[in-house]
């Protein structure tokens, strides 16, 4: 590889961080930038090209497998890539952000794959941008270790054969990062992380027998995950790494992407390690795009929407079955528990919850799943061991038996459930309380025994505006409440009272509670519904 040029890239209002400059080398910014340059107007194009099928959504709403790519799903001869040996067995991945703390915990876990995530389980500050790549490269090194300043204890690594493979999440398309400036424009969150992740680990982490392995979140079709591949492809020139080498794992996370499965694992098919099923922010993409749907797509409790709701089934079964008949791994949802060290009888309950989940997903034919902390690691795994036992994996289970209609996966009105006004209260308290935490800096919040991200806010937001919208009417205190600005404005500030008598004023002045009430509000309330929260979230976030 030549000599870079020097990068066009400029740091833009960002104080200095320790080891920045390890992380942002004259070398890895003209990667970046050059990333940028390439791909970027592409990104700009499907994200308007996003704009015009939500319209479209709004206009007819309904969803159809595309008949342009008919003979893409008719051509049972084409698989993906076979996985490279640190992605065969996947039972078990534990997700979190790259703090120096969880990347320790996280490698030490037992989970066969951690999900290093740059995206909704991270606030994105510069310094967790940077410093989060800094612990990334310690770790490969064996360059880490921590100590709890407030415990005294103490953090390091078990030996290289003991730890979790790494599948590392950049930031969605949506999200730009405005301290790296290119032309004055700022350049895509993703390209950022994906670019210096790639360019300082990718020979690295084949010299330790794994390689450059990605999570891509937030894809809405398959001409992302081209744009995704074509990324891949010049990556992988542009270091001298064979092609192939890369693998990514899409989450199906999308209604639109529900039905482009197999179009999205051919694209990346040289590069596809599988594909995953993630709930909130599934849902929230339901509520996004089907808000103009009326009383049919009205969504009720999220606690009360489970995997076992019909349409929810439609969509894990079918993206079971996708995977096998393309050789790709299909993984679970998440177990977002944190056992309380104080209540045993609540971690009792939750632990049959989680087994039960568990049990279900390995019995559905899924070949992993997630967990947001490692008590919970000996469960999920117990129960892929029950179905997999020696084998890495049941991709040679076919589902065959499975046939997904393209009404299924939007008949929401399927579930016999309605919303509530505990499902309101609880959405105004977990939406305040994470925001709150983002804002300071936080992407994974514990929160009344669950561990919280990004998307746990947007479906929270989505369901408060899409019931006020709807006219939702809630049964309270003997009486009909109808869903209005008013009453959540009057939940909103009972909530802020609670949270100031529960902390203490001196605790409650210090965050940043009633910054992260008026911003629920606002995109709560908004009639013009903004199509992601972190958006208006990130001109907030300081750092």
């Amino acid at each position: 590889m030549s000599a870079p040029a020097p990068s066009p890239l400029v740091v833009v209002d960002a104080e200095p961080l320790p080891r920045q400059e390890e992380v942002l080398t004259e070398a890895a910014l003209a990667f970046v930038a050059e990333l940028h340059r390439r791909f970027t107007p592409r990104r700009d194009e499907l994200l308007a090209r996003r704009a015009e099928r939500r319209a479209e959504i709004a206009r007819t709403s309904t969803l159809d497998f595309l008949p342009e790519t008919a003979a893409v799903r008719a051509d049972d001869s084409w698989k993906v890539a076979p996985a490279p040996a640190a992605l065969n067995d996947r039972r078990v991945e534990i997700t979190g952000p790259t703090d120096r703390k969880m990347t320790i915990n996280a490698l030490n876990s037992g989970a066969k794959v951690w999900l290093a995530d740059f995206e909704d389980a991270s606030a994105p500050t510069w310094e967790n941008v940077v410093l989060g790549q800094v612990n990334l490269i310690d770790a490969y090194t064996r360059n880490i270790d921590f100590t709890d300043p407030r415990s005294g204890k103490s953090y390091a690594l078990k030996p290289a054969d003991q730890l979790a493979t790494v599948v590392m999440r950049p930031r969605g398309w949506h999200l730009e990062e405005r301290h790296l400036a290119f032309d004055g424009r700022p350049v895509p969150g993703a390209l950022v992380d994906f670019g210096l992740y790639f360019f300082h680990n990718a020979q690295r982490l084949i010299d330790l027998g794994k390689g450059p392995y990605f999570y891509l979140p937030k894809t809405e079709s398959h001409l992302e995950a081209r744009l995704w591949n074509d990324i891949f492809v010049f990556a992988q020139d542009y270091v001298g790494i064979p092609q192939g080498t890369v693998r990514a794992t899409v989450l199906i996370e999308t209604i639109t992407a529900a039905y482009e499965m197999e179009e999205i694992l051919y694209e990346l098919r040289d590069h596809a390690a599988g594909l995953n099923a993630g709930r909130w922010d599934y849902l929230f993409s339901i509520v996004k795009n089907f808000r103009d749907g009326g009383a049919k797509f009205v969504l009720p409790d999220r606690n009360a929407v489970t995997m076992t709701a019909p349409f929810m089934r439609a969509y894990t079964e079918l993206l079971v079955r996708t995977c096998h008949k393309r050789g790709a791994h299909a993984i679970g949802g998440m177990a977002a528990f944190i056992p309380s060290r104080k209540d045993a009888e609540v971690n009792k309950v939750a632990f049959e919850k989680v087994k039960a989940d568990k049990d279900r997903e390995a019995g559905d034919g899924f070949d992993g799943s997630w967990v947001a902390h490692p008590d919970l690691v000996p469960i999920a795994m117990a129960s892929f061991d029950a179905v997999l036992g020696d084998r890495p994996n049941q991709k040679d289970r076919l589902r065959e038996d499975v046939s997904v209609a393209p009404g299924d996966l939007i008949a929401i009105d399927s579930l016999d459930a309605k919303p509530t006004y505990a499902g309101l209260v609880s959405a105004v308290q977990v939406g305040t309380r994470y925001i709150e935490a983002w804002l300071r800096g936080l992407g994974a919040v514990a929160i009344f025994n669950l561990m919280e991200d990004a998307a746990t806010a947007e479906i929270s937001r989505s369901q408060i505006w899409q019931w006020i919208n709807a006219g939702v009417e809630f049964e309270h205190a003997g009486e009909t409440v109808k869903a209005t600005p008013e009453l959540a404005r009057e939940v909103a500030a009972q909530e802020l009272a609670a949270i100031r008598a529960e902390i203490g004023e001196e605790a409650f002045a210090a965050g940043k509670w009633q910054q992260a009430h008026d911003l629920l509000l606002h995109v709560s309330l908004d009639a013009d519904y903004a199509d992601f929260l972190t958006l208006p979230a990130y001109e907030q976030l300081v750092g």
